[in-house]
């Protein structure tokens, strides 16, 4: 006999918003949205109060403000949202092991080894809905199937709904049972489809596709010959309800990165090392958080005119701790002429291993080290005399939040802070 699978789909409410609001509770109830708040910065989140006004990811904030005047703006902290991802994913894995991480607010898991102990998928999905809500007061949705293709579309369904008049309460979690795809799945727009981009999109208008049904009584030998075998082969199985991938547990890690966009451009060295320091702590801190070290530094820097150039180094040796990193990087940094103007930053590491144990004869006197210290010292040097320090700070940002504890020279000069951000 076979045994239908249970998959869940969770994907969290407004996430960086929410996260956000938990700092700001005042702002609970008004169009909030996270982003750039300099001419050249972009949406990264909006409230579902935000949405009313036809706010979304992606959008310039140029034009969410046109959109909605009052709309409150606070700068991205990627930082604290891992901190909640982390916490995220350790409330899944309570319930099972096959957890598929996708995005930093959403994840796909297989519990149809837990339903014996757990109950079924919805019970399971409440359950983890309640978890969530009370240890990090935060909202999710939750969509359940037997494939991941329909949880997630399962999930969508589930969220809260904005309108002219208000905000609509979803589902919270939305089963579709097997046998019940088709159902759920044809009289949805045809975009809902992976695989359906805006050109897609225009070709299937074109031959009178507007709902995913409507792939089925086109039929798969039309379909193919307007997209092409693969493709069109592809969304006639979606639209059948075919997806028999696995919640991939093991999703190799390839590189780790920051990026950000400046509303002023940078002119002067230090404060382009600044910047660098400030990410460069941010990576550090995802990175020793997955228990990498990297291998390679790749510095991105976009002038004033566009132009943009990559810049790669590869240590001796693995590092993981940030004053490590600008340290490897002061070669790099050199050669780069901030005078004509720096307009984005970004910084990222690839090559990812386990960390190397080095001794440290200092111990945590090198608390009082700035990065740009270290005279004779290698990177690798560094990062050693760095391991317990690092430890220490990874603890205090986990308890005291990541504000807690920062490098200095990355304070100094506010005015040139994190003014936008790209995800």
């Amino acid at each position: 006999m076979t045994i239908d699978r249970s998959i869940l789909h969770i994907d969290m409410d407004a996430f960086y918003v929410s996260v956000e609001l938990l700092r700001h509770p005042e702002l609970r109830g008004l169009p909030v949205v996270v982003g750039g708040t300099g001419g050249r910065g972009v949406v990264a989140a909006a409230s579902y109060e935000a949405r009313r006004y036809g706010i979304r990811s992606a959008i310039s904030s140029a034009v969410a403000r046109k959109l909605c005047p009052d709309a409150v703006f606070i700068a991205p902290d990627i930082s604290h949202y891992v901190e909640f991802s982390q916490t995220l994913h350790t409330i899944f894995e309570s319930f099972t092991p096959l957890v598929e991480q996708i995005s930093i607010d959403e994840a796909f898991l297989d519990v149809t080894g837990s339903v014996n102990l757990f109950g079924d998928g919805t019970m399971i999905g409440w359950k983890i809905k309640q978890q969530i809500a009370e240890e990090l007061d935060l909202a999710c949705a939750v969509g359940v199937a037997s494939s991941k293709f329909i949880a997630k579309l399962a999930s969508k369904k589930a969220k809260p709904i904005p309108t002219a008049t208000g905000i609509e309460a979803g589902h919270g979690v939305l089963c579709i049972k097997p046998g019940n795809e088709l159902e759920f799945l044809h009289p949805l727009p045809v975009k809902s489809l992976w695989g359906v981009g805006p050109a897609t999109l225009a070709k299937l208008e074109r031959l009178g596709i507007a709902v995913v049904g409507d792939l089925i009584t086109l039929g798969a030998a039309n379909l193919e010959h307007a997209l092409g075998k693969s493709h069109g082969r592809h969304l006639f199985a979606l639209a059948q309800g075919v997806d028999e991938r696995p919640v991939e547990v093991e999703r190799d890690l390839k590189s780790i990165g920051h990026e950000e966009t400046f509303s002023h451009d940078i002119t002067d060295r230090d404060g382009m090392r600044r910047e660098v320091v400030r990410l460069a702590d941010a990576v550090a801190s995802r990175l020793r958080a997955h228990g990498c070290a990297a291998r390679t530094l790749t510095l991105k820097i976009r002038y004033a005119n566009f132009e943009t150039i990559t810049r790669s180094t590869t240590p001796g040796s693995p590092l993981s701790s940030a004053p490590a990193m600008v340290k490897a990087l002061e070669s790099v940094l050199e050669l780069i002429d901030p005078s004509g103007g720096v307009r984005l930053i970004g910084f990222s590491v690839s090559g990812l291993v386990e960390p190397v144990e080095q001794l440290s004869l200092l111990g945590f006197d090198v608390l009082a080290q700035e990065s740009d210290s270290g005279g004779g010292q290698t990177a690798a040097d560094i990062d050693g005399h760095w391991s317990s320090a690092s430890a220490a700070i990874d603890e205090i940002r986990k308890r005291f939040g990541r504000d807690a504890i920062n490098p200095f020279s990355a304070l100094a000069r506010p005015d040139r802070r994190k003014l936008g951000e790209s995800p």
